[in-house]
């Protein structure tokens, strides 16, 4: 089925796989197994939909801290598990899809660092689908990271201050291009520091069922509300 205006890029944040494991009485980390495998099946469905560039938020930096050691260890290990599928993933060639991981990747061991940077590497130069996946990722941090990074350019006489603006200040982020649409799921309504910069007029939508339990027809009827809502853009 055809759709029109169908979004070029989407943000979605991957929340409620603990609480769906909880469901299921079973340890809360155990459901980022099943949310891992719904995203294969998430790059299919963008394919079909000619979606451009997908960016997932994966993990934040506050959980990154606050998430008990036993369940970041078991994230770590399966972060590394699919970053290691993906480069041997026989769709990233054939699709063209390419991979960024955004957000204080500094924060992981160099073990995954050293997987991550090989993944962007060998798919830099793919253009048909982007993923980013945002790990250890923050809206507010990654803003101070950019101001930074400024600031040592400016110091170094590299910069104009007078000639930062909106647009020239995305330069300095981890990632430029804005979603059209940014979907969460897991049944809450808060945008929980993804994207406040890139995200500022994205149209948001937000979903009951968890991670796992979002299917190929939730994603369709998301892209049909976005095709009918009319963006203003603060006007």
């Amino acid at each position: 089925m055809e759709i029109e205006n169908v979004p070029k890029h989407i943000g979605i944040v991957l929340d409620g796989n603990r609480r769906f494991a909880k469901k299921l009485m079973m340890k809360p980390w155990k459901g980022h197994e099943w949310g891992a495998g719904k995203l294969e099946k998430l790059i299919e469905w963008a394919v079909e939909y000619k979606i451009k560039e997908l960016t997932l938020y994966t993990l934040s930096v506050q959980n990154f801290f606050s998430r008990p050691k036993e369940e970041l260890s078991y994230l770590i290990d399966l972060f590394k598990k699919e970053t290691r599928k993906l480069q041997s993933d026989e769709r990233i060639k054939e699709y063209k899809i390419r991979i960024n991981f955004i957000g204080r990747l500094n924060l992981f061991d160099d073990e995954l660092h050293g997987l991550m940077k090989n993944v962007m590497e060998k798919t830099r130069n793919n253009n048909n689908l982007i993923i980013n996946f945002a790990m250890a990722y923050g809206g507010q941090e990654e803003v101070i990271d950019a101001v930074k990074k400024i600031s040592e350019q400016v110091k170094k006489g590299n910069l104009d201050i007078d000639k930062i603006n909106e647009e020239s200040f995305k330069d300095f982020l981890y990632m430029k291009d804005s979603p059209e649409l940014i979907i969460r799921t897991g049944g809450e309504k808060r945008t929980s520091n993804f994207l406040p910069y890139q995200g500022a007029y994205s149209e948001w939508i937000f979903l009951d069922k968890m991670w796992p339990e979002f299917e190929k027809e939730d994603f369709v009827e998301c892209i049909k509300e976005y095709s009918g809502r009319q963006r203003r853009f603060g006007r």
